[in-house]
Order: structure tokens, then C-alpha cells, then sequence
């Protein structure tokens, strides 16, 4: 399979506007997304994630610091969840501390950006994410 022609449904989950719109463009300009869908912290994203209406993402795109739920306690609760947590998720936050990559590495992340972005490595992050994996992983049975 040709990585370089896959697109995603993605999820994303970051509260502040303009980052969510750089992403946005950053995901379209390199042809990597089908569709787009946002929620603007982690609650957010599992009323998302949790309702049958909406499509499962094939990504999640989180952001770590947010109101409410922020993206380390969404990270524990998709770890948790048999039903989420095959779903490949790229953290991009402005934290590059070791314990924040490292924290986001154990809880299911499966790549991590620091802000500010660079759209190249936000890319490869995103296409370095195993083929095998996204095209293996067992979907959650409808409920």
C-alpha cells in the first residue's frame, strides 16, 4: 500500500482556534484528510467518540493542554477503553518536557509533536504512524 495516498477521518481535539485551523489546513494541504471533525477539549471528544451517530475517526489528533478534560486524562480513558483504544492518536502540544512524552507514550499515544508546528514533522509524524497497525486494528462491535 501506498502510504503517501492514504487519508484519514480525524478527530480533532484542541481548544485554541487558530492552532485548530493550522492543523486543519496542515492536514488538507498534504491530502491526508477525508474528513475533519473538532471538539475543544476531552469531554468533548468522548461524547464525540461515544455517540453511534457520529463515524469512528481513523486518527486523533490531541492536544494536551486543555479546559475541562485535558488530552493526558482523554489519554487514560481511550487506554481504558476497549471500544477506543485501537484508535491511533498524534499528540501535539507545546510541551517537549521529557516527562510529558514519555506520560503520553504510556497512556496510548502514538506519536508526539511539540508546538510550534512545523507542518513537515506534524506530517511525517502522522504517516510514520505503522501501516500495519491502522489497517489491522479490530473495530469496535456496534453497541
Amino acid at each position: 500500500m501506498n502510504s503517501l495516498s492514504r487519508t484519514y477521518d480525524v478527530l480533532l481535539v484542541e481548544d485554541d482556534p487558530a492552532d485548530a485551523l493550522l492543523i486543519e489546513e496542515a492536514l488538507r494541504e498534504h491530502g491526508m484528510a477525508r474528513s475533519i471533525s473538532q471538539a475543544e477539549d476531552g469531554l468533548a471528544a468522548l461524547d464525540y467518540l461515544r455517540d453511534p451517530a457520529n463515524a469512528r475517526p481513523d486518527l486523533i489528533v490531541l492536544d494536551l493542554n486543555m479546559p475541562r478534560m485535558n488530552g493526558r486524562e482523554l489519554l487514560e480513558v481511550l487506554k481504558d477503553d476497549q471500544r477506543l483504544l485501537t484508535i491511533p492518536v498524534v499528540v501535539l502540544t507545546t510541551s517537549g518536557a521529557p516527562d510529558d512524552v514519555r506520560a503520553a507514550y504510556d497512556r496510548h499515544a502514538n506519536a508526539y509533536v511539540v508546538k510550534p508546528l512545523h507542518l513537515d514533522e506534524f506530517t511525517r509524524a502522522v504517516r510514520s504512524i505503522d501501516a500495519f497497525f491502522l489497517e489491522t486494528a479490530i473495530q469496535a462491535p456496534p453497541s
